[in-house]
């Protein structure tokens, strides 16, 4: 069986399987480190859990294609050409599913041009990944619980007993935007805040919408801001 597996590929260039799986490992380890830098770093509204694990798969895949093609223009143009059909008749909008719509196309075209101990091992570690990341939940993350939008109607110098409100429900509170409104004279406020009690989110909407200068008040969980 090792034996086979060492001799395994039937193409012109013979498999080595350490460079082979050094490649897929350093690709894994250079593909979590852009991720986990995406995490840290990432600031917008729309945070794509789905997005971040594609920053780990797609280098494997990437250092898999390579020691598929090895130097050989046929197999390129081929593996271009299949992508694309795949891409004219399906629009995939999840970036995941871009991966693994690449990985099948890969280890169909490392079995098609005789590398089969490639495909072997290629499809291995990438249904290992996959299988990790989906176990591990990687790329979530919990930087907040609530989204909070009102229009605060009186002067920027009289916020005081907002935030006082606000800082006595939430242990982290963010204003993450602040646009003056001149049609209704106020400032329109967003917020994000990671409560003290997710539970009483109920309590804190009650107690802004009797606080004077508070109006157009609405509230977003963060798992409905954030794809998952």
């Amino acid at each position: 069986m090792t034996d086979w597996l060492f001799h395994g590929d039937f193409a012109a260039s013979p498999l080595n399987l350490p460079i082979l799986l050094l490649g897929l490992l350093l690709a894994f380890v250079c593909g979590q480190v852009v991720a986990w830098v995406y995490m840290g770093t990432h600031s917008g509204l729309s945070y794509s859990r789905s997005f971040t694990n594609s920053l780990v798969v797609l280098p494997i895949l990437v250092s898999l294609v390579m020691q598929v093609l090895n130097n050989n223009l046929v197999t390129a143009f081929g593996l271009m050409a299949v992508f694309a059909i795949v891409r004219f008749r399906n629009v995939l909008r999840d970036t995941l599913d871009t991966a693994y719509v690449l990985s099948v196309i890969v280890v169909g075209m490392a079995c098609g041009t005789g590398k089969f101990a490639t495909a072997i091992v290629g499809c291995g570690v990438i249904v290992f990944v996959l299988l990790m990341l989906s176990y591990i939940s990687f790329g979530s993350r919990h930087r907040f619980d609530l989204v909070l939008n009102l229009h605060w109607a009186k002067a920027t110098t009289e916020m005081n007993g907002l935030v006082r409100l606000i800082n006595r429900h939430s242990l982290r509170a963010q204003c993450s935007s602040r646009r003056f409104d001149p049609l209704r004279e106020g400032t329109d406020l967003s917020y994000r805040l990671l409560l003290r009690d997710p539970e009483r989110v109920g309590d804190l909407l009650n107690e802004l919408s009797q606080l004077e200068g508070v109006s157009r008040l609405t509230s977003m969980k963060a798992e409905d801001e954030s794809e998952v």
